[in-house]
Order: structure tokens, then sequence, then C-alpha cells
């Protein structure tokens, strides 16, 4: 059975020691949703929301956010991050929006856990930009959908 490697042998916390672990190219896609109204997903989609731009600043925060994991998530590594992007695709018939990332660097240590934050500040950002409209968005569906790099090699989900 494989082991947590965020516990030494006394089961105590600790940051995963990366020094002998070599350098390569490292990236990870997430994914995730955001359910609402029609009319909020419409108001999203004209530009119309008097905040301005949902999706450029959800964007941004994405970014972000992915640049600030490791002050997050206690055991993270801080990571020279070579790549983000933050993308999206509008469901309709949901009336959701889904949000990419992609993450990339040059290191030791992967960057899933920078591709997951991007996700949920991008989403957590439009739902706080969107928030006097529609209370009721519901945020889901945050996962891992690809990684690559490492002495792990490439994972995709099947789906």
């Amino acid at each position: 059975m494989p082991k947590l490697t965020h516990f030494n042998d006394h089961g105590e916390a600790h940051m995963v020691n990366i020094k002998d672990k070599s350098a390569t190219h490292r990236f990870a896609v997430a994914i995730g949703d955001i359910s609402m109204q029609e009319e909020t997903l419409a108001l999203i989609e004209a530009g119309g929301h008097r905040k301005g731009d949902v999706f450029g600043i959800a964007r941004i925060a994405g970014i972000m956010g992915a640049k600030k994991t490791a002050d997050l998530i206690p055991l993270c590594h801080p990571l020279s991050l070579t790549h983000i992007d933050i993308d999206f695709a509008i469901d309709e018939k949901k009336t959701s929006i889904r949000c990419y990332s992609h993450v990339e660097t040059e290191g030791k240590t992967g960057v899933e856990m920078e591709a997951l934050t991007a996700v949920q500040i991008t989403l957590l950002t439009i739902y706080d930009m969107c928030k006097a409209v529609d209370r009721g968005m519901t945020i889901s569906n945050i996962q891992l959908s690809e990684k690559s790099g490492g002495k792990s090699g490439h994972w995709k989900r099947h789906t």
C-alpha cells in the first residue's frame, strides 16, 4: 500500500524533501464548474456586469491564486511557475461555466496543487462578482484532469 508522503515515520506532518529529485518539465490541468441561474449566465456572457469583465477578473484571480498556493496549503513547496493559463467553456443547457487551468514549471515537484488552486480561486471570484444577483450559484466537480513530469510520469483522468 502506498504511504502518505507528508508524514514522517513517526506520523508527524512534514514537508517532503525534494533535494534528490530531478528537475523536469511538469504540468497539470485542473477543471471545475460553477452553475447558476440563466439570467446570471446571460449577464456574464453579455459583459453587462456592473463590476466589470467577470471572465477577465476571474482569470487574473486564478493566476494570482496559483502563484500563492504555497502560502495557502501548508506543506506545498513554493514554486517558480513558468506558465499559467485559465480558460472557460460555457454550457448553456446546464447554465454553467467550466473553468480549466493549465500550470507549468521546470522543477523538482509537481504543479497539481497550483492548478487546483487556480480553478478554485477563479470560480470563487466568479461567485463573488455575481453573488448580488445569484446567491444560489454552486461550485462543483473540482478535479485534477491531467498531470505530467517527475518520477510518476504522465497521468490522465479517464471519464
